[in-house]
């Protein structure tokens, strides 16, 4: 009988650290959710939430700063193009967004009027380095600040180019890489709505 109850208690053990091990992980997942919402700053310094679960729309987000020579202006164009080659409907559902990789000297007012620049319907977007880097590293944006000697601009940032496609609790649907036409971003806005 006492092998029984040996058994029975290694059973009722395992099945108790099983549990908790469970439940744990449960704790881990939930507060990973949570931390997923971001605070960012636009039009009239406003808190934006990035991540708002009320707001079902795919978000197009492209990292960028304001006073990118070359780069950054193609590509808004180009996400600007797509908008305008898409239907009404189709637009509805996505959430196009431009977010400074330089706070130091884009402050939300000067990255809502270089987006609104391009198109009315994209977001310009700014917060402190400590919002946007992890942010930025969780979708593997890269960008490093390059010191230019004899420049007013001081520096510049060198930085990675894609349009990252999110879920609305900012889970990555795919990423399309800097583009000279509006052809693949009109391909990923249609390719998303057929799945949707």
């Amino acid at each position: 009988m006492s092998k029984n109850w040996t058994l029975i208690l290694i059973a009722a053990f395992v099945l108790g650290f099983g549990l908790k091990s469970y439940l744990d992980l449960q704790d881990e997942t939930t507060s990973t959710t949570e931390d997923s919402s971001v605070t960012l700053f636009g039009e009239n310094n406003q808190a934006v939430s990035l991540f708002d679960p009320s707001d079902e729309r795919i978000r197009v987000v492209y990292f960028g700063f304001t006073r990118c020579p070359d780069v950054c202006p193609t590509s808004l164009a180009m996400l600007a193009g797509a908008l305008n080659q898409v239907d009404q409907p189709t637009k509805d559902k996505f959430r196009p967004i431009f977010i400074s990789l330089d706070p130091e000297r884009d402050a939300a007012a000067d990255s809502y009027k270089y987006a609104q620049y391009f198109h009315p319907m994209i977001e310009g977007l700014s917060a402190p380095l400590d919002v946007t880097t992890p942010l930025a590293h969780k979708y593997g944006v890269i960008f490093r600040k390059t010191e230019l000697e004899n420049s007013e601009l001081k520096y510049t940032l060198d930085h990675s180019s894609y349009f990252y496609f999110l879920k609305p609790d900012g889970t990555l649907i795919t990423k399309v890489p800097h583009t000279l036409t509006p052809a693949p971003l009109v391909e990923a806005f249609k390719t998303i709505t057929s799945k949707g």
